[in-house]
């Protein structure tokens, strides 16, 4: 069955957003470990999963990286992943999507991601903000935390984990450790007792 995968920055203190969505926080001078990791994880899906504000900021920056020749080779080469994958964006506020391959749904996660998940194909991938992502553990419908933890801590921020609805315990599978600071840990939710 196909897995539900969530790739997210997030700060050492547990944070994937400042108190007012700032993301000023982030590193985003990823060396050859990372860009890899994420190229990795984007090829192990055909389908992304993100939000409204999520969509927004994607759909303004890949697919004109796609053709700026200013951009970065990593980016060119990420672009084309981008813009091709399919892109399920969750939203109550959009009445149309641009992008390339994106589709809107006003479907719960729970009921997009079970259907989803009877399709054949590759595993789906989640990009989101606090609220997507709150949304998506809280009714655990991820299957692997790929958490890319950034050398900062903000004191106060948007959480992702205060949806809960209990405690959730954590297999960690991965470590990939960067030389800009950003260790990613991979984890499996463990089965409920």
């Amino acid at each position: 069955m196909r897995k539900v995968k969530l790739q997210m920055q997030m700060t050492l203190d547990g944070f994937v957003a400042g108190p007012t969505g700032e993301q000023d926080w982030m590193v985003w001078n990823w060396d050859a470990v990372l860009n890899q990791y994420a190229a990795d994880l984007a090829n192990s899906a055909d389908t992304m999963l993100i939000g409204r504000v999520t969509y927004e900021g994607m759909a303004n920056y890949w697919p004109n990286a796609a053709t700026n020749p200013d951009a970065h080779a990593d980016d060119l080469a990420f672009a084309h992943q981008m813009n091709e994958i399919d892109k399920v964006v969750f939203s109550t506020t959009l009445s149309t999507v641009a992008w390339k391959n994106a589709r809107l749904t006003q479907k719960s996660p729970a009921e997009e991601v079970a259907e989803l998940k009877t399709r054949p194909g590759k595993d789906l991938i989640l990009y989101g903000g606090a609220r997507i992502v709150s949304a998506f553990v809280q009714h655990n419908l991820i299957d692997e935390y790929h958490l890319f933890i950034n050398p900062v801590a903000l004191k106060t921020g948007l959480p992702i984990w205060q949806e809960m609805a209990d405690r959730m315990t954590l297999k960690l599978v991965k470590t990939t450790v960067s030389s800009v600071g950003i260790v990613v840990l991979c984890y499996q939710p463990e089965p409920a007792r």
